[in-house]
């Protein structure tokens, strides 16, 4: 389930924008004056003052409406043992977030007429050894393929060698591991589709799936901090992070790392938002496509959301629509939510693994008062 504190925050948006439409950024800071817009500024900055000083929250916070932003800050350290802080151009694993961009991908494809979403994976992959699973299938997490994470500690020998897409496909047609269940059965998360579906972009359109996102979707959205993991690109990044564990130890990339996907672009707040001020458009797609994605194909009755095309979808009390995803990747941790209605963002991206930003039990008092539109404190 999408955490409360979300819904707080969404909250707190539609009570304070009741009367005013205008917004202001923070960044780094609260400015002197406040109007409405201002004071909501203000409230969440001291949510999360709050869960940096005494949660351990490390990272950074973008929040807008409409396009503009309304609140935008960094807590924390880039690394934590140099005492390098974090800034607003910091770039982050988006870890699963990453599915949302695969499925881009691939309805693109779709929307040229290249691939239809009930094409088995047998059109791409004469030889694949698992029959009768769909596109539609992989996207929505369906296909009853076992874990590529699972089975490669079996079959990767050597643990000191990054693993690339072709070395899980080729796992799966030499070991031929076995289905979880038969194809269409049921829902059940799985990284392995979505490596798959990258694999299945590179075979259509003749292009590596790095430089296919490059090209086709972060240079065309002015999404120039963005890329995808490699070991080269990573020593030119500027702004570069390390991810930690809870215990502030360092949480080391490894074999898995290089098996893209399912996971592995790195972003930046303000890039996150180009990304989703585009899905409001055609710019990559049309909105009939996309609005599949946002389609609940699926239900995850473990977290109490559906699943679209690399979206959870949520609808809150409201009746308003919320799809987002968040992410979890080797001291990374994000989400990236949606409110479509009235086009509310909420981007956080940590490195450090913590969830403190779930906990509604401090942030009822604020959102209480945000609906009576009684003046609060940042105080704990």
């Amino acid at each position: 389930m999408i955490s409360f504190f979300f819904y707080f925050l969404l909250s707190l948006f539609s009570a304070c924008f009741t009367n005013d439409t205008t917004s202001s950024r923070i960044s780094g800071g609260i400015p002197a004056n406040n109007h409405a817009s201002g004071d909501i500024g203000i409230k969440i900055d001291s949510l999360f003052q709050i869960l940096s000083t005494k949660r351990g929250f490390n990272g950074n916070v973008l929040i807008a409406q409409g396009g503009k932003v309304i609140y935008e800050n960094a807590f924390g350290y880039a690394d934590l043992k140099e005492k390098t802080p974090l800034n607003i151009e910091s770039t982050f694993q988006l870890a699963s977030i990453t599915k949302q961009f695969t499925a881009m991908a691939i309805m693109m494809l779709h929307d040229e007429g290249k691939l239809n979403f009930t094409d088995t994976l047998q059109r791409f992959f004469p030889g694949f050894p698992y029959h009768d699973i769909t596109i539609r299938q992989l996207l929505t997490h369906r296909s009853g393929l076992p874990e590529y994470m699972s089975f490669a500690k079996r079959y990767w020998k050597n643990k000191r060698r990054l693993m690339s897409n072709d070395d899980v496909m080729d796992m799966l047609i030499t070991y031929h591991p076995g289905l979880v269940f038969v194809p269409d059965r049921k829902y059940k998360y799985n990284n392995t589709g979505y490596v798959i579906l990258a694999c299945i972009v590179e075979q259509v359109s003749g292009l590596q799936f790095h430089v296919f996102l490059e090209k086709r979707i972060f240079e065309p959205l002015g999404m120039k901090k963005t890329f995808i993991y490699n070991t080269k690109k990573m020593s030119d990044v500027k702004y570069q992070t390390l991810g930690y564990k809870k215990n502030k130890r360092r949480a080391e990339e490894d074999y898995l790392s290089g098996v893209v996907g399912d996971k592995g672009i790195y972003s930046t707040v303000e890039d996150m938002l180009k990304w989703d001020q585009a899905l409001y458009t055609e710019q990559l797609i049309k909105q009939t496509t996309l609005q599949e994605a946002f389609t609940p194909f699926s239900y995850d009755w473990r977290n109490d959301n559906s699943y679209g095309y690399g979206w959870r979808i949520v609808m809150a009390d409201d009746s308003s629509k919320i799809v987002y995803h968040a992410g979890l990747w080797r001291g990374y941790s994000s989400i990236f939510a949606r409110r479509l209605h009235d086009k509310t963002t909420i981007i956080v991206l940590c490195n450090k693994v913590n969830w403190s930003f779930e906990n509604i039990d401090r942030f009822m008092g604020i959102l209480d008062s945000a609906k009576h539109g009684v003046s609060t404190s940042g105080g704990d």
